[in-house]
């Protein structure tokens, strides 16, 4: 079933069918209902392709990341489904691209090609060529997270920092002293990575301003990692009494390594972090933690995507979320260590 044919049985030019699909220029009402009459009896579906040589737009939007290591986490396959379900919301389609502008050819085609209408940049880092390229080709893309210098891009993002440090702070008011911080793994730290970074400086900073005795860590993202980091964590202090974490996916082994070190949650050891809501109700006990509201940050990564498409020259909108901490059941006082 083609254009043509929807002209023939309306009876009226195939000119007129087109105007009317597209939105164009307006027809008469009485013109629009026979169209929508006939293409409703044939069940047509304008052709993808031919709908965007049309209208120079592909409902169609690309979501771009790097390779971050051997397995997504759950926030970020939280974050990737609340895309899809927005931009359905929208009658957009998503596009994946696990890819970088120097790492794969991917990102290269879905720009090139002019695949997709704008972009949607996850795990951004401080210094990202992605940004720089899209930015250089004048391509719509909103960026989750921020850059070191974010001014004039349009993006949504937590503010680790704050978040972090009010971990920092959380435990220091329940008397901790001796804390450390479980970051994401190496690779994406030296890469700059803005949560990995940005959390790290807010660890530093609050445990400075505190006075407490702090070490840092990177840990790999799965359970087994997890543990290991905490066999080492009472290793190089067996006096640590609490830890904040950016790491969802190495949670469950903290957990079991401090059981296997017979460290009971929170009697002998606080556990906090930044880590999504669904996540941290997941562990026993339940995670006291700032929750990242990643289907949120989803919805408004797309909303702005749409209407940076729709309005070009509209000055670039940011969200920065500093969501609060919810208080479960992994942080207590610290024996012995209070004022």
């Amino acid at each position: 079933m083609n254009i043509g044919e929807i002209a023939r049985r309306a009876g009226v030019s195939r000119s007129t069918v087109s105007v009317a699909l597209s939105g164009k220029r307006p027809v008469s009402e009485d013109t629009r209902r026979k169209i929508q009459r006939v293409i409703d009896e044939l069940g047509y579906r304008p052709n993808a392709s031919a709908r965007a040589l049309a209208n120079g737009r592909t409902s169609t939007v690309g979501l771009v990341f790097p390779p971050a290591g051997n397995h997504y986490t759950g926030m970020q396959l939280d974050f990737i489904g609340s895309v899809v379900e927005a931009a359905a919301a929208h009658d957009y389609d998503v596009l994946l691209s696990p890819s970088g502008v120097d790492s794969d050819r991917s990102f290269q085609r879905l720009l090139g090609e002019r695949r997709v209408d704008g972009a949607i940049l996850m795990e951004i880092r401080l210094e990202d060529d992605r940004v720089e390229h899209l930015d250089a080709v004048s391509f719509p893309f909103v960026a989750i997270g921020r850059t070191a210098h974010p001014e004039g891009s349009w993006s949504v993002g937590l503010d680790h920092t704050a978040l972090v440090e009010a971990c920092v702070r959380h435990l220091a008011d329940l008397g901790h002293r001796r804390v450390s911080f479980v970051n994401r793994p190496e690779q994406l730290v030296r890469a700059g990575y803005e949560s990995a970074q940005r959390g790290l400086d807010g660890f530093t900073k609050a445990a400075a301003e505190r006075g407490l005795t702090a070490r840092t860590y990177c840990c790999g993202d799965d359970a087994a990692s997890g543990q290991a980091c905490l066999e080492q964590i009472l290793y190089d202090d067996p006096a640590t009494t609490g830890l904040v974490t950016l790491n969802e996916a190495a949670l469950g082994g903290l957990y079991r390594g401090l059981a296997r070190a017979g460290r009971h949650v929170p009697r002998d050891f606080s556990v906090t972090g930044v880590v999504a809501g669904r996540w941290a109700e997941t562990v026993t006990p339940p995670l006291t933690a700032a929750d990242v509201p990643a289907e949120q940050m989803g919805r408004l990564a797309v909303d702005l995507l749409i209407e940076r498409l729709d309005h070009p020259e509209a000055p670039p909108r940011h969200h920065l979320l500093t969501p609060p901490i919810s208080l479960r059941s992994s942080t207590g006082p610290a024996h012995g260590n209070l004022p």
